[in-house]
């Protein structure tokens, strides 16, 4: 593979995109940076600036929201770089392991086959400490119907299948990645590396934390288009996630879990009469 193409997407990330810039080396593998910032206001300018002969394209003003941002990126290096073999995106504040940009790459020059390759990630706080696995496996439609099983991060797509799909659904905020890999899924075999690649950084400002309702309703349209109709897990999880505030893996009784589990039903009920 002669070139790798990674868009980063940034908003007043700066106290975190100067890891994730460092991070990307792939080794043998060329890499071709698209920044694209969308008006940043804190230290995320000056790192750009003083970083910017590492870019081979940057924007740095207001954008359409991630999603549209990411696929300018690529489409920006695509069109100015017949090379580039295969894409992702890094957000800004996420970073890939030693050597784990590297091994994705290996791994889709070694199967001519895949349409894209994940692997394993971890979590990391706002320090950069690296502490729980996140529970990622090989594509299965009906586990991925359930839940996303790959870390965003720790993927890499090969040129000629970004192209056939149209790259990311910029119509969506919170859940254009998961709707990619369904996309993906259809056209080809999407791999798996059993390798930490990289790492999703869990702070209070992510989308993840601050736009659940959004994360929901998004996942399950998704869902419903793909198998059609939405797994219980997906009222259930959301149910439990009010009533604890968006705690992940904290345990509810009593009262509160009677309360979630009502509030689960009740819109369960609703999604299969055709009311959701």
């Amino acid at each position: 593979m002669s070139a790798i193409g990674i868009a980063v997407p940034n908003l007043n990330q700066g106290r975190f995109l100067a890891t994730a810039l460092a991070s990307l080396d792939a080794g043998s593998h060329r890499v071709l940076v698209a920044m694209v910032d969308a008006g940043s206001t804190d230290e995320s300018g000056s790192i750009i600036d003083a970083a910017r002969h590492r870019f081979a394209y940057v924007r740095t003003q207001p954008d359409a929201g991630q999603a549209a941002a990411v696929n300018e990126g690529v489409s920006a290096l695509l069109a100015r770089h017949p090379e580039v073999a295969a894409v992702g995106w890094l957000n800004a504040d996420d970073f890939y392991l030693p050597g784990g940009l590297a091994a994705l790459a290996e791994a889709l020059d070694a199967h001519s086959t895949w349409v894209a390759v994940t692997a394993r990630g971890y979590l990391a706080d706002e320090t950069g400490l690296v502490g729980d696995e996140i529970a990622t496996q090989p594509f299965d439609a009906t586990t991925f119907a359930r839940r996303c099983t790959i870390c965003q991060p720790a993927t890499l797509i090969r040129r000629s299948a970004w192209e056939a799909v149209g790259g990311l659904d910029s119509g969506l905020d919170m859940c254009f990645d998961y709707d990619l890999w369904w996309r993906l899924g259809h056209i080809g075999t999407i791999g798996y590396l059993d390798a930490p690649a990289a790492v999703s950084r869990d702070h209070g400002g992510t989308k993840t934390r601050t736009m659940r309702r959004r994360y929901f309703t998004e996942a399950r349209a998704i869902v419903a288009r793909e198998r059609g109709v939405v797994p219980w897990h997906w009222f259930i999880s959301d149910a439990l996630e009010r009533e604890t505030g968006y705690v992940v893996g904290t345990r509810i009784t009593g009262l509160a879990r009677m309360r979630a589990g009502a509030r689960a039903a009740w819109t369960y009920a609703r999604h299969r009469a055709g009311v959701d």
